[in-house]
């Protein structure tokens, strides 16, 4: 039971630190290092190439058309691949169980 207390915990607060998404806009997705927290009305990471020129920020769902490669979760529009959310959430809770 504490289990699923922890875990409901966990979940709530980082929902409530909202979506960060990479944001830049340059010819090397790898030097893309700028991390952005977006607003409540961006529900999706993006990255765009247009001309050689890639651009990644915040976006909304609904902007998810043509050149526009949209992403859902923390971290997901980057060149190198992140860990899952829930994974990392799973784990913290695993340990945070075994030591209460």
């Amino acid at each position: 039971m504490k289990l699923y207390g922890v875990l409901v915990l966990l979940v709530t607060l980082s929902a409530a630190c909202g979506l960060r998404c990479y944001n830049c806009m340059g010819i090397d997705p790898k030097s893309c290092t700028k991390i952005k927290t977006c607003p409540s009305t961006m529900d999706r990471c993006s990255s765009t190439e247009v001309g050689g020129i890639i651009t990644k920020d915040c976006t909304n769902s609904a902007a998810c058309i043509g050149p526009i490669k949209c992403c859902e979760g923390d971290l997901c529009n980057g060149a190198i691949p992140t860990g899952s959310s829930v994974l990392l959430l799973l784990v913290s809770s695993a340990i945070t169980s075994v030591f209460l």
